[in-house]
């Protein structure tokens, strides 16, 4: 039996399908490289180029191979683009599950373990967030994949299909021996952008507000180690496989770390003085985001392993450092 890796050649992607084939599952890939690179997936990993919007291109999958779980990754995920943008983004993200779904169903694939996010909940009513908080997306990309859950939750119900849905905070980091890491275009994530600055990328970091009610006045989130991210995807076919309900869990550290907590951290892990300056804020960030993952921990058996920020960072520096440029595809 495989598994099938839905946007493999994304950033959590290429880390699931290296932890997958570690952990001895046949894996088999398919991406259309809209934000995925060709190169970050090994050559021994049986891959699809297409779009799973296309359901000639999922039958055709399904037909040829022994597919017994899907994960999925495949979505467009920057807040600022989908609000700029909302219609691309229902029709890749919503649309590619309709798609995804439907050809489930005429293959009669049972589970599904789908990458969603904690911009579900939108701006939260306390800290640390429960999975049973209120969902209120304050963006049409939280909104999309709060839709994208329900589809699965109602699909489910009518044929069958049994899902975990694991809603990300922060991811950071790369795979441990620096082949693969985060490159995306245009770059939005802290840790990459932090890291420009010692690259000589980029001059200063800009920090977007100094003044809000946490410890230095910056704001705080919640990192979670990519690889440690990937293991939750395995516990969570585990828990499939041996019968569990379809579910949601929340995946984070539960702490929080500041921007400039952030920034001090790199300069730990680099070795380098990391410039900064102060801007305003920005629109709908709130203060502190803060995973309670107690639920994950309790019903799949996962904590994450790598917590120190300093290590976590360290491990996207060795893959910038080998990669300053990214990915050579592109």
């Amino acid at each position: 039996m495989s598994v099938l890796i839905c946007g493999g050649a994304g950033y959590i992607g290429s880390h699931n399908v290296r932890a997958f084939k570690a952990h001895g599952e046949d894996v088999i890939v398919i991406d259309n490289f809209a934000t995925g690179h060709r190169a970050s997936i090994p050559d021994d990993i049986k891959f699809y180029e297409g779009d799973i919007r296309d359901g000639s291109i999922l039958d055709k999958v399904f037909h040829e191979n022994n597919i017994e779980a899907v994960i999925h990754f495949c979505a467009f995920s920057l807040v600022g683009e989908s609000v700029e943008k909302p219609l691309k983004y229902f029709n890749n993200n919503v649309g590619g599950m309709i798609s995804l779904l439907e050809a489930m169903q005429r293959n009669n694939v049972k589970r599904i373990i789908f990458s969603s996010t904690a911009a579900t909940y939108g701006e939260p009513e306390k800290i640390p967030i429960l999975e049973s908080d209120p969902t209120k997306p304050t963006n049409p990309y939280g909104e999309s994949k709060l839709i994208m859950e329900k589809m699965i939750h109602w699909a489910g119900l009518q044929h069958g299909i049994k899902y975990v849905a694991l809603r990300y905070f922060n991811v950071a980091g790369a795979w441990h021996d620096g082949s693969i890491g985060e490159d995306h275009h245009p770059e939005t994530h802290l840790v990459p952008l932090i890291l420009q600055v010692p690259l000589g990328k980029r001059k200063s970091i800009t920090v977007y507000g100094s003044d809000y009610p946490t410890k230095d006045g910056t704001c705080i989130r919640d990192y979670v180690h990519v690889e440690d991210l990937a293991r939750a995807h395995i516990l969570a076919l585990e828990y499939l496989r041996n019968g569990g309900e379809s579910n949601i869990f929340n995946l984070g550290s539960g702490d929080g770390y500041s921007v400039m907590e952030m920034i001090n951290a790199a300069k730990d892990a680099t070795g380098q003085d990391i410039a900064l300056e102060i801007g305003s804020r920005r629109a709908g960030d709130p203060a502190r985001l803060v995973a309670d993952s107690t639920k994950a921990h309790e019903i799949l058996g996962w904590t994450p392993e790598i917590t120190d920020m300093k290590e976590i960072i360290a491990s996207a520096w060795k893959w910038h450092k080998s990669h300053p440029e990214g990915y050579d595809d592109k």
